[in-house]
């Protein structure tokens, strides 16, 4: 099993494909898993990195609470450990969090950003949807079912009915790899932290120069894409693209998709300012 000592902690990886190193940063409580639908294709033209955040998978899961600093510390850590002076960022939901953090404090360690399902924090953002909200807060019925609930509200609107098969996957995967309690509210700290004006990244962003995709799901209902705009907006080289059909689990439902708007973007392909769903 590969760990590196990065920032003080062991982070397990994974390396797949060769090529400009792209480092993948999944969500709140997700491992490398989160990837494996994209790591294939990514990695016909990339070297793929992914890892698991402290306190999830085979990492270390020291206490908390985290911050995104932290964690995109880590990720430093980690690219040093491997012997990568720059590389592709992307981060998604919470992910997006640290490598927007990554790309405020160590703008020199990246090639280009893409911020998939997320958002700068703060007052002005847009929120999770109620629908959504109600959903991910209903702890009644027993895990599965709640773990069920929180797939088909994560994802677009029939999607789960449409790929049973592949949600049965998804549950049996969580339910043989648990999330540690502690380091989940350790990692949720990362997004409660940054609700404050003053703490947010919206006023930070404008120093990060180097070229970034935007990428949200059409349906997502738990980082509307509303927010897409207020990171361009922010920051001084950004594209975005909206994938139809999607919702806030893109890597999951449409893999091939965002594996094409992301080697788009990062070959220097054309496209679109903004692809509107």
């Amino acid at each position: 099993m590969p760990t590196v000592n990065s920032n003080g902690i062991d982070l397990y990886y994974e390396v797949h494909g060769a090529g400009e190193p792209l480092v993948l940063i999944a969500g709140l409580g997700y491992d490398a898993w989160m990837w494996h639908r994209m790591i294939p294709g990514l990695a016909e033209r990339f070297q793929v990195i992914s890892f698991d955040n402290r306190g999830v998978g085979h990492s270390d899961k020291p206490a908390g609470p985290y911050s995104a600093g932290l964690l995109a510390a880590d990720v430093v850590g980690l690219l040093d450990a491997l012997g990568i002076d720059r590389a592709h960022v992307v981060g998604h939901s919470m992910g997006g969090f640290i490598a927007q953090a990554l790309a405020i404090h160590h703008l020199d360690r990246l090639r280009k950003l893409v911020l998939s399902a997320t958002n700068f924090g703060g007052p002005h953002h847009v929120p999770i949807t109620p629908p959504a909200m109600a959903v991910l807060t209903d702890v009644s019925g027993d895990p599965i079912a709640r773990l069920r609930r929180g797939i088909v509200i994560s994802c677009a609107p029939g999607f789960a009915e449409a790929n049973p098969a592949l949600v049965d996957e998804w549950v049996d995967y969580r339910v043989r790899h648990p999330i540690d309690p502690a380091g989940y509210q350790s990692q949720l700290a990362i997004g409660l932290s940054l609700l404050s004006e003053a703490a947010s990244f919206e006023h930070k962003l404008a120093a990060v120069t180097v070229p970034t995709l935007i990428l949200f799901g059409e349906h997502d209902a738990v980082v509307p894409p509303g927010n897409a705009e207020l990171l361009a907006a922010r920051l001084p080289d950004a594209r975005i693209e909206i994938l139809p059909g999607a919702g806030h689990f893109f890597p999951f439902e449409v893999p091939e998709a965002a594996n094409r708007a992301i080697i788009r973007f990062l070959s220097g392909a054309a496209t679109p300012a903004v692809t509107e769903p």
